[in-house]
């Protein structure tokens, strides 16, 4: 048996080394998305490498022809221009704004080189334009702008702020919500017509939103995981494995941190309470739950409304459920099962929506002794022994009368041509010449 002391220290240490390591791995994952935020561009600008050094290259070899074309002052003596004096023409001859001929008047050789220059620089100027209109086109370009902007939006946040992943209806009702409320939220999604909607959204604050995987750790850092600011995650995207991959995420990086998550499966919702304690929400459950109270106690039913509505709304108004009856469930989805368990639960019996299988009309067979049809001729043995084959047979007549369809038994009318009686219907029949009611 170890010493309770050596055991208290080595609890007390190993907390701190785990606080040590989760403390570590955020600042890593938030530095490196930082970084990846911020040195994207650089990498896209790459592509305006070409560009710029054709137009650097013009600039260069024009100055030094200005420089060293001879040209004339006022008195006629030769005269060389300066480096400063010939970047100072090229800059406003190249850039179409045209300035004169300084300080003195260009010789024919000093204009042919100009005019040189004017048309290189011409070229230089569209290949530099047409590319950086390239560049402004690109998607991924414009990916690196807006997680530029959207970085410095969150890292600008002084108040605290709830981070969801996810903006379908139900993101956008919380928004709302917390929008009422005064309070502030960033928005991860995949859908880039979703973030723009929220841009576009009569928000009273600026909410930072970003069309990004909530699946990936570096996007959740960049959305302000990381932030000291951030007071609770909700993942309410329609994928159940990124809600899971957000509720991991949290727990390894910020396991302080409240995480609420939206769950449609038992086997994902156990899978979820494996990383800490997060609130699972399933929609189905909550609406039975619901459902069942407001049947069960409409006054309960209306208390919890009007405390789930906020601060400052009215109270809504009492409904009457029916107390008899039947419920007609159309759909038998997910949610149609938790609505048909949930009435079952209460009391109610509700239909199902399925169709039921028809009553068919069925046979009652009886045996009959009829003539055989056709004529039928004896081989020469038999005839000569004296003995005659009966010229009748045994076959089925039916009448028809309503039966269920499960009380139907396949059989058989005897397949040889002798007056020997039928037997009996059997289960293991194989014609369908007739079908016989169950015994």
């Amino acid at each position: 048996m170890g010493s309770p002391l050596l055991a208290f220290w080595m609890n007390l240490l190993g907390r701190e080394d785990d606080d040590r390591r989760v403390r570590r791995t955020t600042f890593r994952v938030a530095a490196t998305s930082a970084a990846q935020a911020s040195a994207t561009i650089f990498l896209i600008l790459r592509r305006m490498r070409a560009p710029l050094i054709v137009l650097i290259v013009i600039f260069a070899v024009s100055v030094l022809g200005l420089t060293l074309i001879p040209g004339q002052d006022t008195q006629g003596a030769p005269w060389r221009m300066g480096f400063f004096d010939a970047f100072y023409v090229m800059s406003y001859t190249a850039s179409t704004i045209g300035f004169g001929e300084i300080p003195y008047p260009f010789t024919y050789s000093q204009r042919m080189w100009v005019t040189i220059s004017i048309y290189l620089t011409v070229i230089g100027w569209a290949y530099a334009i047409g590319s950086l209109l390239a560049l402004l086109q690109d998607r991924a370009f414009r990916s690196a702008l807006a997680l530029q902007h959207f970085s410095r939006k969150v890292s600008r946040l002084h108040e605290p702020f709830l981070l969801i992943a996810g903006y379908g209806r139900t993101g956008e009702l919380l928004g709302h919500s917390f929008d009422a409320l005064g309070r502030r939220f960033v928005v991860l999604d995949r859908s880039d017509e979703r973030i723009d909607a929220l841009e576009l959204g009569s928000y009273r604050g600026d909410v930072p939103g970003l069309a990004a995987d909530a699946r990936d750790p570096g996007h959740l850092a960049v959305a302000g995981l990381g932030h000291a600011c951030c007071e609770a995650v909700v993942a309410l995207t329609d994928d159940e494995e990124a809600n899971l991959a957000v509720v991991m995420a949290a727990a390894l990086l910020r396991p302080e941190l409240p995480v609420i998550a939206r769950v449609t499966s038992h086997a994902i919702a156990e899978r979820m309470q494996a990383f800490g304690n997060p609130s699972t929400v399933n929609p189905f459950d909550r609406f039975g739950d619901h459902l069942r109270l407001a049947l069960r106690a409409p006054s309960s039913y209306q208390l919890m409304t009007w405390l789930e509505s906020g601060p400052g709304a009215e109270l809504p108004s009492r409904g009457d459920p029916p107390r008899s009856g039947r419920w007609i469930v159309c759909g038998y989805g997910r949610l149609g099962r938790e609505v048909t368990m949930d009435l079952r639960a209460e009391g109610w019996t509700s239909p199902s929506s399925r169709p039921t299988r028809p009553t068919w009309r069925t046979p009652t067979c009886s045996w009959a002794t009829v003539p055989i049809r056709g004529s039928w001729r004896r081989p020469t043995w038999i005839a000569r022994s004296g003995w005659s084959p009966a010229r009748t047979t045994t076959r089925p007549t039916c009448r028809w009368s309503p039966r269920p369809a499960a009380a139907i038994r396949r059989c058989s009318s005897p397949r040889g041509r002798t007056g020997r009686p039928a037997p009996p219907c059997s289960p293991r029949c194989r014609s369908t010449r007739c079908s016989c009611p169950a015994s």
